[in-house]
C-alpha cells in the first residue's frame, strides 16, 4: 500500500483526527512511565501531522513512510510551520536507521497495514534493533472487532470539497482482514475524475500483539483503549500499546 492517490486527499478526508490531542496524549504516555522522549521516530508518518505537533512541543522527531506522496506533503507542511523536520523515504518491515532511536510513535493504526504476522514481527524487530535499551515503542493498530463489526463488508461514502469518495469493505473471516477499496471522484473542468486504490489491514487480539513485543525484546507495559487509559474492552476499536525496550 503506497497510498499514491490516498495522499492528496489525505488531509481533507482525515480532519476529524485531532492530532494536538493525540500529540499530548503520546506525552502523557510517556511522562507516566518516567521517560524523556529524546530521538523520536514518527514510523509511518503520512503527510506528518503528528511530527509536526510533537516539533512544537520540542520533541526531537524525524519520519519515515513508504510513500514518496506522503512523504513530500509532510515536507510541505513542516516548512509551512517553519520547522525543521527530517522525513526518509521507508517501508517499515525493513527500517534501516544511521544511529539509535529514544523513542517510536506509530499512529492510526499503520502497523496494520502489514501483510499479516510476519510483518508485523518484522517491523516490530526493526524497531527495537535501533531502539536505546529502556526506550518506549508507543502504536496504535485497530481491533479484531472494529474489523469484524464496524468495516466487516460495509460501503461508506465520503463528501468533501475536493472529492467524493466510495469506501468498500470486504471481510475475510480466517485472518481477520478487511480488503479496502477506494474510489476517488475528483472535480476536474465539469467533470469527475476516478481514482482507485485498494489495500488489505489486518487485526490482532491482543494477546498476539503482546507476544509479538515479547519476542522482539520488549517489556508490554500496558494496552489501553484507544485515547485513553482504560484497558481495551470487548468493543473497542483501536488499542494502544506501551512498550519498553529491554
Amino acid at each position: 500500500m503506497s497510498y499514491g492517490v490516498f495522499a492528496e486527499f489525505y488531509d481533507g478526508l482525515t480532519r476529524n483526527v485531532d492530532y494536538k490531542e493525540k500529540a499530548d496524549h503520546i506525552l502523557k504516555i510517556m511522562e507516566l512511565y518516567s521517560h524523556k522522549p529524546g530521538v523520536t521516530l514518527d514510523l509511518a508518518c503520512g503527510t506528518g501531522s503528528l511530527s509536526v505537533e510533537l516539533k512544537k512541543r520540542g520533541i526531537d522527531v524525524f519520519g519515515a513512510d513508504m510513500s514518496e506522496e506522503m512523504l513530500t506533503r509532510a515536507q510541505m507542511k513542516a516548512q509551512e510551520n517553519g520547522l525543521d523536520i527530517m522525513f526518509i523515504r521507508q517501508k517499515m518491515q525493513t527500517l534501516t536507521l544511521f544511529g539509535e532511536i529514544d523513542s517510536c510513535v506509530c499512529t492510526l493504526d499503520s502497523l496494520s497495514h502489514l501483510k499479516g504476522r510476519s510483518e508485523l514481527e518484522k517491523a516490530v524487530g526493526c524497531v527495537s534493533r535501533y531502539m536505546t535499551s529502556g526506550g518506549l515503542f508507543i502504536f496504535d493498530v485497530n481491533t479484531p472487532y472494529k474489523h469484524k463489526v464496524t468495516l466487516g463488508n460495509n460501503t461508506f461514502v465520503y463528501d468533501t470539497d475536493e472529492v467524493f469518495l466510495v469506501w468498500q469493505n470486504t471481510y475475510r473471516e480466517r485472518d481477520c482482514s478487511v480488503k479496502i477499496e477506494l474510489d476517488f471522484f475528483a472535480p476536474e473542468d465539469g467533470k469527475y475524475i476516478r481514482e482507485s486504490e485498494s489495500f488489505r489491514e489486518f487485526a490482532y487480539p491482543a494477546d498476539v500483539i503482546e507476544e509479538v513485543l515479547r519476542t522482539a525484546g520488549f517489556e508490554v507495559l500496558a494496552l489501553y483503549d484507544d485515547m485513553t487509559f482504560d484497558p481495551p474492552c470487548d468493543t473497542s476499536e483501536r488499542l494502544t500499546a506501551a512498550a519498553r525496550k529491554i
